[in-house]
């Protein structure tokens, strides 16, 4: 089997590295007393006898600021494992470590892991109750442990194991010790999760980057609204969308640019749709003719017109995204002409007349473009995920 990735995250002083190096049989994690820890940066170890490798996290301390640094390099190794290049670092199991002996810090510690591996929303999780050296405290662990996940949104169904450990042999007297325990249930339990967790780790890499993908479009978007506010504000009649053409040829090249959609003869009648519903689409002149007679607007001609320009843009805008995606996940094909013309007069019908009355309520004269731009944006974004009727 190829080899996978597990994450061990937890407190600092937690265990963390002896659970490595019980795991892998040696040791090579270097292991610290206290609540300091010891390790500085992330470090993968494995053994050739593992099916998986170990990544062993920076410890969680109870300093505010520690604590964020420990979180962010988790997030910063989690992001670089997105790169191309780097799939063999891939989170694919993760082990939470919490301490037995602490049990009263369990929702808290829970909580701050969580925010760090925000990226693995797929992936499977085992909590490590380590330092389980008591047997009858063991179930109340286990319980408190469910209640602290029942308690995280969007965790609860990705706990599949509780498994409570003694890492190392730990003398309690003279007479009495607790011998190393559950090493070997922890290792057969991430084994048959690995499968799981690889495919779980490329759904959410993908997701990963379509989420960066969109919120480049957005940029692009926020971009040609702020533009279409500078087009129709000028000194001349804006009676229908034409004068917005060069921009949102430019918007829509540059978003069809970052979803891997070449602009050539194959993609050209999806690519002018998209831009013609914006500018010589009958929905898009009805638009604006309803919008201009619209009762009791406290605005002048060259703002009301701005605002109608830079949402008609932004609408194309987030049209475009939502066309994209769905060649890009491949649910729908440059081909389909006349589904992405429905797709953007959906974007410019009832709904879009009653985001621009929207904005108009939201503004004054003096409102600077930058501010109305922010506003539009803030109105239009959802249409780039929202399913429409036809796509259904």
């Amino acid at each position: 089997m190829e080899k996978g990735n597990v994450l061990v995250i937890g407190n600092s002083g937690v265990g963390k590295s002896t659970l490595i190096n019980a795991v892998l049989g040696e040791e090579k994690a270097k292991v610290g007393w206290g609540t300091d820890g010891t390790t500085d940066n992330l470090n993968i170890y494995e053994n050739e006898a593992l099916p998986f490798r170990i990544i062993d996290t920076v410890g969680f301390e109870p300093s505010f600021i520690k604590k964020y640094k420990a979180i962010n390099a988790v997030k910063k190794w989690s992001k670089n494992s997105a790169k191309e290049g780097h799939e063999d670092t891939q989170i694919n199991v993760i082990w939470y470590c919490v301490d037995g002996t602490s049990r009263k810090l369990f929702p808290e510690v829970i909580k701050d892991l969580s925010k760090a591996i925000a990226m693995w929303k797929s992936v499977p999780v085992i909590v490590v109750i380590t330092k389980s050296y008591s047997i009858p405290d063991r179930k109340e662990n286990i319980e408190m442990v469910e209640q602290a996940f029942a308690n995280q949104k969007n965790y609860a169904e990705r706990l599949h194991k509780i498994i409570p450990v003694v890492a190392s042999t730990y003398v309690l007297n003279d007479n009495a010790y607790a011998a190393p325990d559950g090493i070997t249930e922890l290792i057969d339990a991430t084994i048959e999760l690995m499968p799981e967790g690889m495919e779980a780790a490329k759904a959410d890499i993908a997701e990963f980057k379509l989420k960066r993908r969109r919120a480049m479009a957005h940029s692009v978007t926020g971009v040609a609204t702020t533009a279409g506010i500078v087009v129709g504000a000028v000194p001349i009649s804006f009676s229908d969308a034409l004068l917005l053409g060069p921009i949102e040829i430019a918007e829509v090249n540059g978003i069809a640019k970052i979803y891997g959609i070449k602009n050539n003869e194959e993609t050209k009648l999806f690519l002018n749709s998209i831009v013609e519903a914006g500018t010589v689409g009958s929905v898009a002149k009805a638009a604006i003719s309803a919008l201009k007679s619209i009762p009791g607007i406290n605005l002048g001609a060259s703002v009301l017109n701005a605002v109608i320009a830079a949402s008609i843009v932004a609408a194309v805008g987030e049209g475009a995204i939502y066309a994209f995606e769905q060649v890009y996940l491949g649910k729908k094909s440059i081909k389909d002409v006349d589904w992405v013309t429905k797709v953007m007069e959906s974007r410019l019908s009832n709904q879009f007349l009653d985001k621009v009355t929207t904005v108009i309520s939201k503004i004054t004269e003096n409102t600077d473009k930058k501010t109305i731009a922010n506003i539009i944006m803030e109105m239009f974004k959802g249409l780039s995920q929202e399913t429409d009727c036809e796509n259904e």
